[in-house]
């Protein structure tokens, strides 16, 4: 719950700070210029307010995308940036290790997230794996079989 309340807290923020762009446009530009007791509309009709507007939704679907990339490679328990990335798979030898992926991982432990770089029948979705609390507990296993 944790890592949905955070995502929606960042869009929140962006949705704040767009909406105090969009308000300092309606006070920077000037309205579009009646026509004969016709006002004109400001989309379409005015080429800086259609520029304006263009220019305002391609920034805020930008920061939207940047917004959701950042959340992908947080940790699903203490949401610190993934690190450490470590390739795995090859496309020469992808019979015995499988397809090119990318494994992050929390420096905490928590869990670690296999991006995986080959998409045959669509997106496949990011594998989040928790890890156990008793982050010591493989290796101690490793040294008990000595």
């Amino acid at each position: 719950m944790r890592y949905w309340g955070f995502l929606f807290s960042k869009l929140l923020a962006v949705a704040g700070a767009f909406y105090c762009i969009w308000l300092g446009l309606n006070l920077c530009l000037p309205e579009p210029t009646s026509f004969s007791d016709f006002r004109l509309a400001r989309f379409a009709q005015d080429l800086p307010w259609t520029f304006a507007i263009m220019v305002f939704w391609l920034a805020a679907l930008g920061a939207v995308a940047l917004v959701a990339q950042d959340q992908r490679y947080r940790c699903r328990t203490c949401l610190r940036k993934l690190r450490m990335p470590v390739g795995g798979g090859a496309w020469d030898k992808i019979f015995r290790l499988g397809a090119p992926q990318v494994e992050w991982i929390c420096p905490f432990g928590h869990g670690t997230l296999k991006v995986f770089e080959l998409h045959f029948t669509g997106r496949l979705s990011d594998d989040w794996r928790e890890h156990d609390a008793d982050i010591w507990r493989e290796l101690e296993l490793l040294d008990l079989k000595k």
